[in-house]
């Protein structure tokens, strides 16, 4: 695909106007299989360098991000510890786009409708880049986890385990 007729999503200018290096990925969307495994597979890429962005909320401090390996699903436990709370869950699937302005499968940590805590797992930091969602279906953000976890102000953690 020509790079000229990638359309930039607001995650990508607001990483232009931070000066942050990046590059948009594109891939083909398959409605049916959302899941990271499949993304990973339409890059070509490793499993272990394509995250997914989750949105839970907690008992004490309510909404928060986790940005886990596209083969780990969060563990709950940790991730209420890392962002100080007793409990948290992940979100109602009707409140993602309300919550973020993203929905499902285009959920990117960067440019939320409000900025949230954010918590990045431990493994993002050994991979000289990542891929994250751009904010759409079907375009990803190459990006250098340290930059991510700058720009966002993240977190680094153990958040997850492997599926």
């Amino acid at each position: 695909m020509n790079r000229a007729k990638i359309e930039k999503t607001n995650a990508a200018r607001l990483l232009d106007r931070a000066a942050i290096a990046y590059e948009l990925v594109p891939y083909a969307v398959d409605e049916e299989h959302l899941a990271a495994t499949h993304v990973a597979a339409q890059l070509g890429e490793p499993i272990e360098c394509v995250f997914k962005t989750l949105v839970l909320r907690g008992d004490r401090t309510g909404l928060f991000v986790c940005v886990v390996p596209g083969d780990h699903e969060v563990d709950l436990k940790a991730a209420a510890r890392v962002s100080g709370n007793k409990k948290a869950d992940l979100i109602p699937m009707k409140e993602l786009l309300p919550a973020t302005g993203y929905i499902r499968g285009g959920c990117s940590p960067i440019g939320m409708k409000k900025a949230l805590p954010t918590f990045v797992h431990a493994t993002a930091v050994e991979h000289p880049f990542i891929y994250i969602s751009a904010g759409v279906r079907g375009l990803q953000l190459k990006i250098a986890p340290q930059d991510l976890v700058r720009f966002v102000r993240a977190s680094v953690a153990d958040l997850s385990r492997p599926m």
